[in-house]
Parts: structure tokens; sequence; C-alpha cells
């Protein structure tokens, strides 16, 4: 499947591509550093799978999901946080994340990528 990963972070969003470059059946599609860069390189290749900061400069994760996932339906979203509140991760489902994860716990995330993937029948 092909993931895109979306985080103001540089060092977050390389170590993330490095992690998830080296599983077989995920293929890093791109990287982007804020939601307007996130809209540009969706509509610009094919991506099943967006991971999502929830925190990016001037929007947030549920903003930035629900504009992903009005201009491509299919497109599943993942959400992920460090510090977002209850109130904030319901806003970011209702606005049609699949998922919200915690940066730090890589298990539970590719665990995610793979379930959200099998659940839309990405290969």
């Amino acid at each position: 499947m092909r993931v895109l990963l979306v985080d103001d972070s540089d060092v977050y969003r390389s170590t993330l591509e490095l992690l998830l470059g080296a599983e077989e059946d995920i293929d890093v599609a791109g990287t982007a550093a804020d939601g307007p860069e996130a809209l540009s390189a969706c509509a610009a290749g094919p991506v099943d799978v967006v991971l999502l900061d929830f925190r990016l400069p001037g929007a947030d994760g549920a903003s930035v999901t629900r504009e992903l996932r009005a201009r491509q339906p299919a497109l599943a979203v993942v959400c992920l946080t460090a510090a977002a509140t209850p109130d904030e991760r319901e806003a970011v489902r209702a606005a049609g994340a699949a998922a919200v994860v915690e940066k730090g716990d890589l298990p539970s995330l590719l665990a995610t990528i793979r379930q959200v993937a099998r659940a839309r029948s990405f290969p």
C-alpha cells in the first residue's frame, strides 16, 4: 500500500519514512510538512493511506482530514498525535479519520496501517 507521511517535524518525518520504508508491504508515496502539501501530494499521485500529524502549522488534524476525505472519499487517514485531548481525538474521527495513534507507538502504527488498508481493500 502507498502511504503519505504528513508531519511538520523533519526529524520525525524522516525517521518514520526510514522505518516504514523497511516494511515489505508499505511503500512511502511521499512526505509533506503541512496541510496544503498533503493535499497537493494526494492529488499528484496514488495514495492509499495518509499518516497525518494532528497538529500542523496553520491547521489541525480534523480540518485537514475533512478536506482530504472530501477530495478523495476512499482515502484512509490515520491521525498521529503526541498529546491530543479526547475531544480532539473525537473531532478527527468525526472528520473521517480511520484511527488515531500515538506517535511513539510504532507497533500499533504498523498494525493500524495494515488494518485500515485491509478494511479499505488496498493491496
